[in-house]
């Protein structure tokens, strides 16, 4: 029996000209774009399909960008008759997940979302905070480095476990500097520091957080009318109060990604459809498990690929 997973990636996935084809091919799609430009009362819209990239890439208009064109694509799926048993998103994602699970409306999500990027943005001072993928260490190892370097004065953990051989830590800028040093020296395949804007999900971002607990409760939400598998347990989730501390912890906490796919398959997840720009999350399921069946769906032929394969589902 199929059972269909919506994912929805998170910030670094945007860009220039997203949804574009969608947009000018399909009236609902370009409404969804129409709406963010009202919330918002700016041209998100013409950010995301004009740029420039610079522009895009900033926490604030980045966030919003994904929610919008993650449930866009989400909706044309759903035109098609093609309904998730379960939903998940990477950071940012989740919050696209929640619209697309009847969490949050689409204008709630947009608007939260641009508040929730502008809290992470002046949380930490630019130049002050700093992340960094490592490559090819065991987990264990990597928290030991880093709660010594943590212990010593600076900050800095596990913050995205994304799969097998690859997890993001966060932190302060010097914290993140040391750890990439003591790290390649425990084994650590590479380090390779991120072009972010801030520490995100690491302990620097609590007083965002604090932030985001009072726009979040300024949001009307509803119990998920399909289940989601949360960020910060990995586990699925339904009550809406649950769900609102979930993203509260989730802005200073890991990302259990690898966790959160294994909890999909083991739920009997057999395919994986990624709504958003480009395959990043497709790819981590494919190293998470070779035999699972996904689909990144970004463009009008990705989309019909998707619909075509549907046919033979049952």
């Amino acid at each position: 029996m199929t059972k269909i997973a919506f994912i929805f990636p998170g910030q670094g996935s945007q860009s220039v000209g997203m949804g574009k084809e969608f947009a000018e091919t399909h009236e609902k799609s370009k409404q969804f774009l129409e709406q963010a430009d009202r919330v918002l009362e700016f041209p998100l819209s013409q950010l995301i399909l004009e740029g420039p990239q610079d522009e895009l890439t900033l926490t604030y208009n980045a966030q919003p960008a994904l929610l919008t064109i993650g449930t866009m694509i989400a909706s044309r799926l759903d035109d098609e008759g093609i309904i998730p048993d379960f939903t998940a998103g990477h950071s940012l994602g989740e919050y696209t997940a929640l619209v697309a699970s009847g969490v949050m409306s689409f204008e709630d999500g947009v608007s939260v979302v641009h508040k929730r990027g502008l809290y992470m943005n002046e949380a930490v001072p630019a130049g002050e905070g700093a992340m960094a993928a490592i490559l090819g260490l065991d987990g264990q190892k990597l928290k030991e480095v880093t709660d010594t370097i943590t212990a010593e004065g600076f900050a800095v953990q596990p913050a995205n476990l994304n799969c097998p051989g690859q997890i993001v830590i966060s932190g302060t800028k010097t914290g993140v500097e040391k750890a990439c040093i003591l790290l390649k020296e425990a084994g650590a395949k590479r380090a390779i520091p991120l072009d972010v804007s801030g520490p995100f999900h690491s302990s620097l971002m609590k007083p965002a957080a604090e932030e985001l607990r009072a726009a979040l409760d300024e949001v009307e939400m509803e119990d998920a009318t399909i289940p989601v598998v949360a960020n910060v347990n990995a586990s699925v989730v339904n009550n809406r109060d649950e769900i609102k501390g979930f993203l509260v912890d989730q802005l200073y906490s890991p990302v259990l990604w690898e966790d959160s796919v294994r909890t999909l398959l083991d739920l009997g997840v057999t395919h994986f459809i990624e709504c958003g720009p480009g395959k990043v999350l497709s790819g981590l399921i494919k190293k998470i498990d070779r035999s699972a069946t996904v689909f990144p769906v970004y463009d009008e032929e990705t989309l019909q690929t998707v619909i075509e394969a549907s046919k033979g589902w049952s």
